[in-house]
């Protein structure tokens, strides 16, 4: 493109002709005109995609862009309930906003804080990639600990900014993000919305809050991505992920590294390793095998190339909440004040997994042998869906700076998932699948 322009200033003459001078006028009127068409195109594009009413589109919108417009909050009522649920009641506690507080981990990790003390406030928008009544039944739980769940979008920023005018956080535990990988073929949108831009709309209000929380986030052992070297380390590279999924999860490490550059915002990245146990997520491979073993249906179980084992690093949820609850503790203040930063932050990159792969395989014979029931088993190939091998984590730098020690095997934290399985779904809940 620029092979014809010489390398030495003023030592290039070309002869001005009409022709010429009329030739380049009318080269640079068309590609004014051509500038100006697809200006409107691209303007047209925007318009038609962001601001079409639900009316008009014949497409579902994403559940998590519904809730951005029509759950109700504010008032004095309201206020005092934000206020007491977050309100610390132990003498060194914490004030922690959790995000996805309905979620699997999310309802454990308020529980946990709750419980020790600390004041905690919830926020979900309910959406419906899964079950709802699963999260109802979650939010009821925390309501009985303590825990008020505002009904919110994390994209809502103005909700986010009444929230820290109203509590003055230390903390926020952001665990709300759209899950799962195979999803992301059928619905791309609901990835970038809630991963990326949702992780953007939460930094916005915490560098903005002051005081600056210190911010812990999950991650996922999915940005290691067709990475092969094992175990994986925080220092290998992720730069090859293998689904979308994966893919806005990089993307928001690297956010979160900008925003701790730039406003001093103290942010620790969890990279959680396969998360199982009760209250668990009904699009996990435990939890669907579960129930269609129970139902006498046949489950798909994947193996790689040449009859290669797919494994995981199965990880039982009280292991990654003490993960969470160490990372919260050990967290530094963040530098900045009113958006500008004042000093280096702190910026941290955990792996909380098991250490021990399982092959999928096995899993299913422990679930065999837990429920007593033998299972119809169809072994597929491993398909092109954004699932990878094998995942393990090297917990080395965890267990070193945050005492981290998952102490939970997949035989015991599957048994203890059965049991509340068995239970949560013959007593009146509504029946799994």
């Amino acid at each position: 493109m620029l092979k014809h322009i010489p390398s030495t200033p003023g030592k290039f003459k070309m002869e001005k002709s009409p022709y010429i001078l009329n030739k380049s006028r009318w080269h640079w009127h068309s590609s004014i005109m051509k500038l100006t068409f697809w200006s409107f195109i691209f303007l047209g594009l925007i318009f038609i995609f962001f601001f079409r009413s639900p009316s008009s589109n014949p497409i579902p919108q994403d559940p998590s862009r519904r809730s951005l417009r029509t759950h109700n909050w504010g008032g004095p009522a309201w206020e005092k309930r934000v206020r007491s649920s977050a309100r610390i009641r132990s003498r060194n506690g914490i004030s922690v906003l959790v995000t996805g507080a309905a979620g699997f981990v999310g309802t454990h990790v308020s529980t946990a804080l709750k419980r020790r003390g600390d004041g905690v406030l919830g926020l979900d928008n309910f959406n419906d990639y899964y079950d709802p009544s699963l999260k109802r039944a979650r939010q009821a739980l925390l309501d009985r600990t303590g825990v008020f769940v505002v009904e919110g979008d994390i994209n809502d920023s103005t909700l986010l900014k009444k929230l820290f005018e109203v509590v003055p956080f230390t903390h926020v535990m952001h665990l709300a993000a759209q899950a799962g990988v195979r999803y992301a073929m059928e619905n791309p949108s609901s990835y970038v919305h809630s991963n990326i831009a949702g992780l953007v709309s939460l930094l916005e209000a915490c560098k903005s809050a002051n005081p600056q929380p210190a911010i812990v986030w999950a991650s996922s052992s999915s940005v290691y991505g067709l990475n092969s070297k094992v175990p994986f380390s925080e220092k290998d590279r992720t730069d090859q992920p293998a689904s979308l999924y994966a893919a806005t999860k990089k993307a928001g490490e690297e956010i979160a590294h900008t925003y701790n550059h730039i406003y001093g915002l103290s942010l620790t990245a969890l990279r959680f390793f396969t998360v199982y146990g009760p209250w668990g997520r009904p699009d996990m491979a435990y939890f669907f095998f579960t129930r269609d073993i129970l139902k006498g249906k046949t489950i798909s179980i994947f193996e790689a190339a040449n009859h290669g084992t797919v494994a995981r690093d199965f990880t039982y949820i009280d292991d990654i909440v003490k993960g969470c609850l160490a990372a919260l503790d050990t967290a530094e203040k963040s530098t900045g004040s009113g958006g500008k930063k004042k000093g280096p932050a702190q910026f941290r990159v955990y792996n909380l997994g098991n250490t021990s792969p399982v092959p999928v395989s096995d899993l299913v014979s422990i679930l065999e042998r837990l429920l007593k029931v033998d299972a119809k088993r169809n072994v597929m190939k491993l398909p092109q869906n954004g699932d990878v091998r094998f995942t393990h984590a090297n917990i080395s730098l965890a267990q070193r700076e945050l005492g981290y020690k998952p102490s939970t095997d997949l035989q015991t934290g599957t048994k203890k998932f059965v049991r509340w399985y068995l239970s949560y779904y013959s007593g009146g809940n509504k029946a799994a699948g």
